[in-house]
């Protein structure tokens, strides 16, 4: 009895430099010093703590508005889905890319589990877009307006030459400032005008002799307004539900609490990485 309970105060102990290193970012140098145990040893009371990684638990609430949103590590694509309120992770995914067919199976796991979607607030991906339509069917899509609007000012540039990509690139930086009903009426009168004005502009279309093909001259101009035309509809639901996030913005906090965490804890194996996420996803 006495040998067991020195093995669980022994482990509990072990346990308390393990949270230092996943959650205080301590180095093993530091926590070495700090702890009496050698670098070695250290590593492995870690990793065997990382493969022990708990299993997230479903929050299971009457009416959800989540997010969603990947971003890419070096040898893999994490895909997450939070609860907007409570910045809950529900779900993660490890995958090679975000991909239509998993995404789907997530989606359809959740309601499995008996989660109420009342709104999913997500970038532009179409993949993403196709499963929530096929499985969500009566939950409202929120286009992320951070990632719609930071698109679309990569392909205007910084300094666009033409006027009419001036004219656009000042439409899409007042996007992020709607926050009324009739701000988002302005904003759909503008948008309507510069579609009008520059029609001709961003469908004319260059002839190459030698190929025998044509394509659109001003490419990046006429995919910026092709992509927010085609969110259009789905930009705007905010406005009716102030529950319903216009931005991803929690969950690019987490990416970056994550990534700026592994930064400083390299040499980790892939799987030892995947643990650590699943660790700290669960904190």
């Amino acid at each position: 009895m006495y040998c067991e309970q020195r093995k669980d105060v022994r482990l509990q102990n072990r346990f308390v430099w393990f949270k230092k290193w996943i959650l205080e970012r301590q180095t093993y140098q530091s926590l070495s010093r700090e702890s009496g145990y050698s670098r070695a040893s250290l590593q492995r009371f870690f990793y065997e703590y990382l493969a022990l990684a708990p299993i997230l638990k479903i929050q299971n609430k009457r009416t959800l508005h989540m997010r969603m949103d990947g971003t890419y590590f070096k040898q893999f694509c994490l895909i997450t889905y939070q609860d907007h309120h409570s910045n809950y992770t529900q779900l993660i995914r490890f995958s090679e890319d975000e991909k239509y067919e998993e995404i789907k199976e997530d989606l359809q796991n959740l309601l499995r589990l008996g989660l109420k979607i009342n709104s999913m607030t997500v970038d532009g991906h179409k993949g993403t877009l196709k499963a929530i339509r096929e499985v969500l069917t009566e939950t409202r899509i929120q286009r992320c307006l951070v990632h719609l609007q930071r698109q679309s000012l990569i392909w205007l540039t910084k300094h666009p030459k033409h006027q009419p990509a001036k004219d656009l690139r000042r439409l899409v930086l007042m996007i992020s400032k709607i926050t009324t009903h009739n701000d988002k009426a302005d904003w759909l009168n503008q948008f309507r005008s510069w579609e009008k004005t520059h029609k001709a502009f961003y469908q004319q279309k260059s002839f190459n002799q030698n190929t025998d093909r044509y394509w659109y001259t001003h490419k990046l101009l006429r995919r910026t307004y092709m992509y927010i035309k085609s969110a259009i509809p789905n930009m705007f639901h905010f406005l009716d539900d102030n529950a319903i996030p216009k931005t991803t913005n929690g969950i690019e906090g987490f990416f970056s609490h994550l990534k700026n965490h592994l930064d400083v804890h390299r040499g980790l194996s892939i799987e030892h990485r995947k643990n650590f996420i699943k660790r700290d996803a669960a904190q």
